[in-house]
């Protein structure tokens, strides 16, 4: 019986969600046998720009813009003067020259401080331009040639259901959404689907369902109907959502912000996540988003006035970004965080004579953080491309966004080839991504060295191997406790889900074994601490 399993059948799963933070955090032991250094709290923050981001007026390519300006006469950003683009650096080569849109004021800042990067002409091999369409294919790991490389599953669900196992039936959820009301594609993993939790509309801070709130307890027997499916699908949303709610609380209430945020939607997101981070939500990966990018009118306010929807839409970007950077970096945890904008296609080079855009395919790519490697990564689009005989399309794509993503889980969460190619794996062409990574992105002081990346089922490990096997687990009245280590005596805790001690003794070792007899135990979930020799370590166990 898988152990998934088995937590639904032995009444734990509600108990689960009693699990502190303290207590919890002493339980992440690691088995590996070189030094790679603690990279357990390590976390990824994706802010989806919906609706396809105008990269062209986003980042300026300043070698052509005399291009640019032919392509954009009405709603070009001026290249001097007060609503004049931002230069961002002087130091690149003349075709990584870029011009940022002037609202981007925050994004600059976190450029001079070396926490950002620039991916140009980012997307896939063959682009839909439809928003449905291109939005699954960024979710599930597509490349819009063939389904095969994800459909009935997300890219993030599949990562964290590989490489976090163990933390699946923890108290915690594996990904945290705010922003939408729509559950995210790519949280889905394949075989798992309670992997994240979307708490868009709630109060973190007092964490509750709306499903719970209807009252009445869920039937006992459900038909074998469709009608059944459905039920069992709200029962069970309703039941990881309750288990989820504590620590969502726990974490919102104990964290804190050191910075301040201006007040709008994305920077109320960030400052969620912020804070949940602060607390402590062991999390692995967080997603925001921000609609409104869809600018096929009023991107500008009017001919030559850049003020309008998509100035408004990048200033609220940049500061919210630059507020939520500053924040983990005044808490001493930003070396633990990396964040990464993304849209689901740019737009057309050519404008649409509404002062808008129409749908496009490539579109740039921000990733920020402390671990950043700041810079600019590929050249300028070549705005020769875009001609009448193509509908204006800037068409060449310099980095496959499943590269980006990849580079980020292998280079800064530390996952295995094994574990990028269950996530990722272009079928279309038969080769996996572990071989185009974007080594510059993530700074060398952060980056996982090869031999250092972690096995499936190692991403929540870190420390020591462990010295004692303690049997069986669950267990009835009698814990066996066994290692080959020469300890002849140890002492050991037992806690309960609330952190209390419930048994306590010393032991002396016979045959490298002990026996603890626990005969008054109520069913439950139970933290075994055993001191031997100067070791410590800890063992979650399943009293039956």
């Amino acid at each position: 019986m898988k152990r998934r399993h088995f937590i639904k059948l032995a009444s734990a799963t509600s108990a689960l969600g009693l699990m502190p933070y303290e207590l919890n955090a002493l339980l992440k032991t690691v088995d590996l046998s070189i030094n790679c250094g603690d990279i357990t709290n390590r976390k990824l923050v994706l802010v989806n720009l919906v609706g396809g981001n105008d990269g062209l007026n986003t980042t300026i390519p300043i070698d052509k813009y005399d291009q640019y300006a032919n392509l954009r006469p009405t709603i070009r950003i001026p290249n001097s003067g007060a609503n004049g683009f931002i230069k961002l650096d002087s130091s690149l080569a003349d075709n990584k020259q870029l011009g940022l849109h002037p609202a981007l004021t925050g994004f600059k800042s976190l450029y001079d401080q070396g926490e950002l990067r620039i991916l140009q002409s980012v997307g896939y091999p063959s682009q839909n331009k439809s928003h449905f369409a291109s939005k699954d294919i960024y979710s599930t790991g597509n490349d819009g040639n063939s389904w095969n490389n994800g459909k009935s599953s997300g890219w993030m669900g599949r990562f964290m259901e590989k490489y976090y196992p163990d933390l699946i039936e923890e108290s915690f959820p594996l990904g945290v959404q705010i922003g939408s009301s729509k559950t995210e594609l790519g949280f889905h993993g394949a075989e798992e689907h309670g992997l994240s939790i979307n708490i868009t509309g709630q109060d973190p801070a007092g964490f509750f369902t709306e499903i719970n709130g209807l009252g009445g307890a869920p039937p006992s027997n459900i038909t074998d109907s469709h009608f059944g499916e459905e039920l069992k699908y709200i029962i069970d949303v309703n039941n990881t959502s309750n288990k989820y709610s504590k620590a969502i609380s726990d974490a919102f209430n104990k964290g804190k912000n050191a910075t301040s945020y201006e007040d709008n939607n994305l920077s109320n997101q960030l400052k969620t996540v912020a804070k949940l981070i602060s607390g402590g939500l062991p999390s692995k990966v967080y997603l925001v988003s921000i609609g409104g990018f869809d600018t096929h009118n009023s991107q500008n306010e009017e001919n030559g006035n850049i003020k309008g929807k998509h100035n408004d839409l990048l200033s609220e970007v940049s500061s919210s970004i630059e507020a939520f950077v500053k924040d983990l970096n005044e808490q001493s945890i930003g070396e633990n965080v990396v964040g990464l904008t993304y849209s689901e296609f740019g737009r057309k080079a050519k404008e649409n004579g509404n002062l808008g855009t129409d749908h496009g395919e490539i579109a740039p790519m921000f990733v920020f953080g402390k671990p950043v490697n700041g810079g600019v990564s590929g050249i300028n689009v070549d705005l020769s491309e875009a001609t009448e005989d193509n509908n204006y399309q800037v068409e060449t794509v310099q980095y496959d966004y499943r590269e980006t993503l990849t580079t980020l889980l292998q280079d800064f969460l530390g996952a295995s080839d094994a574990v990028i190619d269950h996530a990722f794996f272009d079928h279309s062409t038969s080769k996996s991504f572990i071989d185009t990574k974007i080594p510059e992105i993530i700074k060398s002081s952060f980056s996982i060295a090869k031999n250092c990346t972690l096995d499936p089922g190692e991403g929540a490990k870190v420390g020591t191997k462990k010295k004692w096997f303690v049997y069986p687990n669950p267990f009835s009245y009698e814990l066996n406790l066994n290692s080959l280590e020469g300890f002849t005596q140890l002492n050991f805790s037992l806690y309960n889900n609330d952190g209390k001690l419930v048994a306590n003794g010393a032991r002396e070792v016979i045959n490298n074994s002990v026996l603890i007899k626990l005969p008054s135990l109520a069913s439950g979930l139970y933290f075994l601490q055993i001191v031997s020799n100067g070791n410590t370590e800890n063992h979650k166990v399943f009293r039956l």
